[in-house]
């Protein structure tokens, strides 16, 4: 099987090539673009900043397990919001086996701020993929 390509944060560049804090593209013309004013020194405008959404969040969260743990990612188990960003769990195949129903899975929890810097991981669980996430089967 060749190695997994690994997406870097900042493919997929937007059109006009602006990419927030978080890695997603910048539309020209979105609602977080409007300048918030000059400073008294007389420097160039401060631009706000996209907030994560659960979309993004999760698909960042997704990245950032990926990246740090070099392991197959199954996908985002759940997005949920907390005080300063977003918090994100996600599946991962800790060990491949034959059969594909007794695989190892973990589940990684990875907490995001609201400007989609990745402030902490932690793995929070593994289990038999037939068995479930919280054990016993069907």
């Amino acid at each position: 099987m060749p190695p997994r390509r690994r997406v870097r944060y900042d493919e997929d560049a937007a059109p006009h090539g602006r990419r927030a804090p978080s890695g997603m593209p910048v539309e020209e013309d979105g609602p977080y673009d409007e300048s918030e004013g000059e400073d008294e020194r007389g420097a160039e405008p401060r631009r706000r900043r996209a907030a994560l959404n659960a979309v993004s969040a999760g698909r960042l969260g997704l990245r950032y397990i990926a990246d740090l743990t070099s392991k197959d990612t199954e996908g985002v188990t759940s997005v949920e919001p907390v005080e300063n960003g977003w918090l994100v769990d996600v599946e991962v195949v800790e060990d491949r086996r034959i059969p594909s129903t007794s695989d190892m899975l973990s589940i990684y929890e990875c907490q995001v701020d609201d400007e989609g810097n990745l402030m902490s991981y932690r793995r929070t669980r593994t289990y038999r993929r037939g068995s479930g996430a919280y054990g016993g089967g069907l």
